[in-house]
């Protein structure tokens, strides 16, 4: 993980439980967004552009990942 990486500010979504089986993001000083397992924060994380991460959550929002 780059040194930026580490020095971010991750943060879980509020509906997240108190156990430790999350996603982190972060929003990084170059204006990408981070994505990293918290049981794992100094492995390896997704990077992802503004343009990919809007992508992302609206396919969220709209229901394009939900199961069957």
């Amino acid at each position: 993980m780059s040194a930026g990486m580490s020095e971010a500010d991750w943060f879980k979504s509020s509906r997240s439980s108190a156990s430790q089986e999350c996603v982190e993001v972060a929003f990084l000083d170059d204006g990408q967004i981070g994505v990293r397992d918290s049981k794992n924060p100094t492995g390896p994380a997704l990077v992802f552009t503004p343009g990919e991460w809007d992508a992302f959550t609206a396919g969220v929002a709209d229901g394009e990942f939900k199961r069957p």
